[in-house]
């Protein structure tokens, strides 16, 4: 909670605001730090404080522009097991533990996102801004990509996989992410779209009120949720998916089979408690006579969830990080079916977390090679081989699998 108030208090001072993400790996002679460094410089000049999260790379690149520029550099800096370096051009800086709490923070202010070629905390944070600007759950800001190399064999994923494939999202969807080249045309884009502050100063007393009812809001449901888990739940198994699939779609068998055949095997399954891939696993849980349990989002405020008929226990969430959080806490393993913006932002978050060793490492299965396999591409080629955003241990995180067997003998044998 204390990091939540620290940061609202350090984000509501500042006015007009942009945040950028891309790659720590990225050297002072990449195409990455080059135009992130421009677009600091850039936005600075417009009047824009510009926030990254503290580190080296392409975040140092846009807090050293903004320096430059005399606004405000902004770095959210994350405190790891192993030495968390920040940039030496910041004017104020945050310092969080939790992922979950400082991506909030990055995303709370902005009246746009810049991203830049990056890694699993890149993909990580663009996703997780395409979900939550998808449903609903912050204002539409402009989400814009530099790098046409780097980001069109993902949007060509997104496109062919997720929309064609298992209309897990939409074309207007799809739309809300902007590819640009260059830092001139990402800057052009911010100038022209209509400036609105996001958070207010915690200094006026009807803010402050408003600030102290939202963290008290948030702590209930932390508790909450951590109280269900420390009572209902252990040997779990997190099954994920897209909403948008029905009972004749092999997706949907074969989640349903998969948490059967766990559920056989004594795992409890959790879910995001929806339709679609989560009925499936959830009904499969039941069929073996395993608990069966959905942890659900409500989208309008005091508003009902979604909830699918086979749970036999289930917890609604208004705030879409802490249900996220506490769906991620308890597993001993994830598996993870086709699916959009959610599912892609919920992967890379546990590979990121594992990367970072915020959590152990678990068996992380993907299943259905053709949906998967170009994302695999890109991970194996374009991250790794291309552009080095992550290590080459880190590009065996996961595992794509095609049956409900590999998924049970994957995942009972550990």
């Amino acid at each position: 909670m204390s990091e939540f108030v620290a940061g609202y208090q350090l984000l509501g001072e500042l006015k007009k605001t942009v945040t950028i993400f891309g790659s720590a790996r990225a050297n002072e002679d990449s195409f990455a730090y080059k135009e992130a460094y421009k677009c600091g410089k850039l936005l600075g000049q417009a009047g824009f404080d510009v926030i990254t999260g503290g580190g080296p790379g392409a975040m140092e690149a846009a807090n050293r522009g903004a320096k430059e520029a005399g606004v405000n550099s902004v770095g959210l800096s994350i405190q790891l097991p192993e030495e968390q370096i920040t940039n030496p051009y910041l004017t104020k800086n945050s310092g969080f533990n939790y992922f979950f709490i400082r991506k909030v923070m990055l995303v709370s202010p902005a009246e746009a996102a810049i991203i830049f070629p990056g890694g699993y905390g890149t993909l990580d944070e663009i996703f997780e801004l395409l979900d939550l600007i998808e449903i609903n759950k912050i204002k539409k800001i402009p989400v814009i990509a530099v790098g046409r190399e780097f980001w069109t064999p993902l949007l060509e994923f997104l496109k062919e996989c997720s929309l064609k494939m298992t209309g897990s999202i939409r074309d207007i969807d799809l739309s809300l992410l902007q590819i640009v080249n260059t830092a001139e045309e990402a800057v052009s884009i911010i100038k022209k779209s209509k400036v609105r502050k996001m958070l207010c100063n915690p200094a006026e007393e009807s803010c402050g009120q408003a600030m102290n009812w939202r963290i008290f809001r948030i702590m209930a449901e932390v508790v909450e949720g951590f109280e269900f888990l420390t009572r209902e739940v252990s040997n779990d198994v997190t099954i994920l998916g897209t909403k948008s699939v029905s009972p004749d779609n092999l997706s949907y068998q074969g989640a349903e089979k998969t948490a059967n055949l766990l559920g056989k095997k004594g795992f409890m399954i959790i879910t995001g408690g929806g339709l679609g891939i989560m009925e499936a696993a959830n009904k499969g849980a039941m069929a073996a006579g395993a608990p069966s349990i959905g942890f659900s989002m409500r989208f309008e405020e005091g508003g009902q969830a979604i909830k699918n008929a086979f749970l036999t226990q289930s917890l609604s969430f208004n705030f879409p990080f802490i249900r996220k959080l506490i769906l991620t806490v308890p597993s001993k393993a994830f598996v993870f079916f086709p699916g959009g913006f959610g599912t892609l932002h919920q992967l890379f978050e546990v590979m990121t977390l594992m990367k970072t060793k915020k959590m152990q490492k678990m068996t992380v299965l993907l299943y259905g090679r053709k949906f998967w396999a170009p994302l695999d591409k890109f991970i194996k080629e374009i991250l790794l081989k291309k552009y080095h955003t992550i290590a080459p241990e880190y590009a065996s995180l996961y595992k794509i699998i095609d049956s409900p067997e590999e998924a049970e003998k994957l995942i009972a044998k550990k």
